[in-house]
């Protein structure tokens, strides 16, 4: 069914341009590029569009007129995907995390704003329960007589993390017009999809590039066997698409290891969403610095290990022409803004 419709929607501001920051470059010695995935629209700006624009092709192929998916409270996913069904005319659901009661801010003013419907859950509920919680909030609306689709956390899945498989081609062909070549590609990982659909497209297309998630929670283990389930799902879909063999999918299935993904862990700091001073400041320094603004919850953390790992004996010190991948997040900023000194 999904193939006898479009395999994806046509939503983000595609191909995201890709900016130099020559300052920070010259700070480290290296040359420091950022994908602006930032910049893939207004609503719904930030990496999960380019999963959204498959999945959400999938959930209208099977006739669905309900998104339903969950986040924490200020998740730039639930936003993208509250904007993108009302644009299209659909529904919206969205599980929330909290630990009080939040004040009408950021990404959750804007998921209000539009029209969705919220469910507020703890964390542990949300840790231990989020599937079935969404399970029975899906059972819910279908006895009302609406036909909903449940999109995982980040849209992290086999059909979601096709759209970091194609921005990976995307990047390839923007460097060929450029005339330079990205060593290693940066991304921040809180869900795992994102990473997935680098890396799978970086092995699958022989780029030979060194793919990095920078851990935002949990550990480095947890994300590598997530990516690695992701990737594996997404397989059935790229034989679809015409972009392999059934032979070289099983083949591909059968040697694909969680090790074949990088992560950093250390820099997820204090938590989830849970801000370090030194994080903050690095965020107020960089804005000064190249006009770039990055998030508290996932770029934010991302390059202030970036620029740890560019020190003398880091992780990054061989790598020469990095490109880091900004997932967005402006919207997340704002609740935070009194925790800046400045």
């Amino acid at each position: 069914m999904w193939m006898a419709m479009k395999a994806k929607l046509s939503l983000a501001n595609l191909p995201t341009r890709i900016q130099h920051l020559s300052r920070w470059s010259a700070e480290c010695g290296k040359n420091i590029y950022v994908k602006r995935d930032d910049q893939t629209g207004s609503e719904w700006s930030g990496n999960k569009i380019r999963k959204l624009e498959f999945a959400v092709a999938e959930a209208v192929a099977q006739g669905c007129n309900l998104l339903i998916t969950c986040g924490g409270i200020q998740s730039n996913h639930c936003r993208a995907t509250v904007s993108v069904a009302t644009y299209l005319g659909m529904r919206s659901a969205v599980l929330l995390r909290i630990s009080e009661q939040p004040p009408l801010d950021g990404n959750y003013f804007l998921d209000r704003l539009m029209g969705a419907d919220v469910r507020f859950c703890t964390r542990d509920e949300y840790r231990d329960h989020r599937a079935e919680i969404m399970q029975e909030m899906a059972d819910g609306y279908a006895a009302q007589g609406f036909k909903p689709y449940i999109i995982p956390e980040g849209a992290s899945f086999g059909v979601g993390t096709l759209g970091y498989y194609f921005a990976m081609k995307e990047i390839v062909a923007q460097e060929r017009e450029m005339g330079i070549t990205f060593d290693t590609v940066v991304v921040a990982t809180g869900s795992g999809g994102t990473l997935a659909g680098l890396q799978l497209s970086n092995l699958l297309n022989g780029y030979g590039k060194r793919v990095i998630g920078v851990c935002v929670c949990d550990d480095a283990a947890y994300f590598q066997e997530i990516a690695a389930r992701i990737s594996r799902d997404a397989l059935p879909y790229l034989v679809a698409l015409g972009e392999l063999s059934q032979d070289r999918a099983d083949r591909f299935a059968a040697s694909l290891k969680p090790t074949d993904f990088e992560l950093f862990e250390e820099y997820v700091g204090i938590g989830y969403a849970l801000s370090r001073p030194e994080e903050l400041e690095h965020i107020h320094r960089m804005a000064k610095l190249e006009a770039t603004v990055f998030d508290p919850v996932y770029t934010g953390k991302a390059t202030y290990g970036m620029v740890n790992e560019l020190r003398p004996g880091g992780r990054l010190r061989s790598s020469e022409n990095i490109l880091f991948i900004h997932t967005g997040g402006l919207y997340g900023l704002f609740p935070v803004s009194r925790s800046f000194q400045l």
